[in-house]
């Protein structure tokens, strides 16, 4: 059995919707592959449970980590990906999207915009 990567995890950080079956964190890393982060193309879909899945997403980002660079580690890549080079973007060059270690950042100005609601104190879904 191959050894599984070393991984952060984000102690406290919510591990997903509640009631809704949507992720924002892995258990342990993958022992295959990491799987590399990537822009996934997010469909029109205002007021779908999708988009305030995303939102929440975010607002956990910005409730625990802010505006400061913070290490991928046990964060979902599929949630990720679907904010990837739009509201999160590489925080370091050169970025290696396939690495546990990797340092992101949330890009404030295209995060508001795309999602005002995620910067309130409390989120409701």
């Amino acid at each position: 059995m191959a050894k599984r990567p070393d991984m952060t995890k984000h102690r406290g950080f919510p591990s997903g919707l509640p009631g809704h079956g949507h992720h924002f964190t892995i258990r342990r890393a993958n022992e295959k592959a990491v799987t590399p982060l990537k822009a996934l193309q997010r469909l029109a879909r205002p007021n779908s449970i999708e988009q305030k899945v995303d939102a929440a997403f975010l607002h956990a980002l910005w409730h625990h980590f802010g505006a400061e660079p913070f290490e991928r580690g046990n964060l979902d890549a599929g949630r990720l990906n679907l904010l990837f080079g739009r509201e999160v973007v590489p925080a370091e060059e050169p970025f290696d999207a396939a690495s546990y270690e990797a340092l992101l950042r949330i890009d404030e100005r295209v995060a508001r915009k795309s999602f005002p609601d995620a910067f309130e104190d409390v989120f409701e879904v």
